[in-house]
């Protein structure tokens, strides 16, 4: 379980970088992942990115914290996933600098990002979709690595004095309505028992555009749609039914964006203006899994859940079966073999996205230092030639510290002759493997989305046939026929 949260750095810059790579907090620098810059540059890259930057504005950094569980994680795994989870909050285009820290009671990394990327010097928009994104990245890398997510709540969130009420003082007045309805919806048949039975408990019902409750004592009524997700009229409706089944719709959507239409949408990462190009359809779901009804608590509790639970059982059963028969499947072996080529595929697709995306990373470094040295190659001339060093140096500091760094980092990319790669035919060579890593992260999420489907297919026809031997013997009258 990672709990990730980002803030801006407006003023203390250099102060913020001072703290995060502090050695006694990293285990003497060794939990430390610079992209684009070094440690002992990154104030100075930092502030020449954000000289070039199109939208000025006083943020100059963002400050991403990502706390994992206590005992869940090691250092150096945490370490790892906070260098996958900067790569794609950043997406190769900002400097940033990574620590791993190991001094309080659970590991936690700090990720500072310059706010403006070196590509089209455009400075990153935060606000709640970017950090709803951000959460979604760090959710899917923590279950990747088998570590526990917090789960996503479908309920609006709580008002200050509603979650103060609700833990120091006994409970909040919403806290008390939604437990009175949950309590009373098995024993209503209809939305109108409902209102009987909380009306007989001391509650008031005021009727209008959205059905209003007021609890003894309480002051103000309170709509039912405020109530959250669940306590809508028509969601209160299905659930006492027993028919509570969430309304599908196609959508489009791109960073937590919703929209009709494919050729909406929004560049928050660069400027948040309008965009058309083709977005993400997220994919519909073969099938569900199916519900253990007799182990399940909410269905011992709620007759009307149960009843939708049992209906829902079917439906996604009759999916499964669909599935099989499209897919030429019925037989179990060729089932488990599918699946297996499956994971393969997605295996392999993703080893080959790491790898292009760590070519990408290299190569970019190479191309920022490049650019770097050529930019600095005067400055630094003129102070090697300069008859008082110390004086052009304090005067030129920033620059020759840049040209120092970038001539080390050069250094292993030399030929024989001491030639470094031609920066155009670099920078073509790296659109080219952009292209080819775009491509092979569509193949990746085709795939991922098939892994799922099939695991939940698979689990569906062992709920279904009880659990199959992993070698069934040869003979025809044994193959077990879905």
């Amino acid at each position: 379980m990672a709990v990730t949260k980002i803030k801006p750095v407006k003023v203390w810059l250099k102060s913020a970088l001072d703290y995060i790579l502090d050695p006694l907090k990293t285990d003497e620098k060794i939990l430390v992942t610079a992209f684009n810059t070094t440690p002992e540059t990154a104030y100075i890259d930092f502030r020449h990115t954000l000289a070039k930057a199109i939208e000025k504005g006083n943020n100059r950094a963002h400050h991403l914290i990502q706390a994992f569980k206590p005992g869940e994680t090691t250092p150096e795994q945490a370490h790892e996933i906070g260098k996958r989870f900067a790569d794609e909050v950043t997406k190769g285009k900002h400097e940033y600098i990574l620590t791993t820290h190991i001094d309080k009671g659970h590991v936690h990394n700090h990720i500072i990002f310059c706010a403006a990327d070196f590509v089209k010097y455009r400075k990153y928009k935060s606000n709640k979709f970017t950090l709803r994104d951000i959460r979604k990245l760090s959710d899917d890398l923590c279950t990747e690595f088998g570590l526990s997510t917090i789960p996503a709540s479908k309920n609006k969130g709580k008002h200050y004095s509603e979650y103060a009420a609700d833990k120091y003082g006994g409970g909040s007045w919403k806290s008390k309505i939604k437990a009175a309805i949950d309590r009373l919806i098995p024993v209503s048949k209809d939305f109108e028992d409902l209102l009987k039975h909380l009306q007989s408990e001391g509650f008031e019902i005021k009727r209008g555009k959205y059905v209003s409750v007021r609890a003894p004592g309480q002051e103000r009524f309170t709509r039912t749609k405020t109530l959250g997700f669940d306590y809508t009229e028509e969601n209160l409706k299905r659930r006492i039914a027993g028919v509570y089944v969430p309304a599908e719709k196609k959508y489009y959507t791109y960073r937590d964006f919703i929209f009709d239409e494919p050729d909406e949408g929004f560049d928050i990462f660069n400027t948040g203006k309008p965009i058309t190009r083709p977005l993400y359809i997220r994919p519909t779901p073969a099938a569900k899994l199916i519900v253990d009804i007799q182990n399940c608590v909410k269905s011992q509790q709620s007759a009307g859940y149960e009843r939708w639970r049992k209906i829902n059982n079917l439906k996604e059963l009759a999916k499964t079966l669909n599935f099989l028969t499209d897919n030429n499947l019925l037989q179990y072996p060729d089932l488990e073999a599918k699946t297996e080529a499956v994971n393969d595929d997605f295996d392999k697709t993703s080893e080959s996205l790491k790898a292009a995306e760590k070519r990408l990373a290299d190569m970019g470094r190479l191309i920022k230092q490049m650019e770097n040295y050529q930019r600095t190659k005067a400055v630094y001339d003129g102070y090697k030639a300069s008859k008082k060093k110390d004086a052009y140096r304090k005067e030129h500091e920033a620059d020759i510290i840049i040209h120092e760094a970038a001539a080390r980092a050069l250094h292993r990319h030399t030929d024989a002759e001491g030639r470094l790669p031609n920066l155009a035919s670099l920078k073509s060579k790296h659109e080219n493997l952009t292209n080819k890593k775009n491509a092979l992260r569509a193949e990746y999420n085709r795939l991922r989305h098939q892994v799922r489907e099939y695991a939940v297919i698979k689990k569906n026809v062992t709920s279904i046939v009880g659990e199959i031997p992993a070698h069934p013997k040869r003979s025809k009258a044994k193959r077990v026929e879905l």
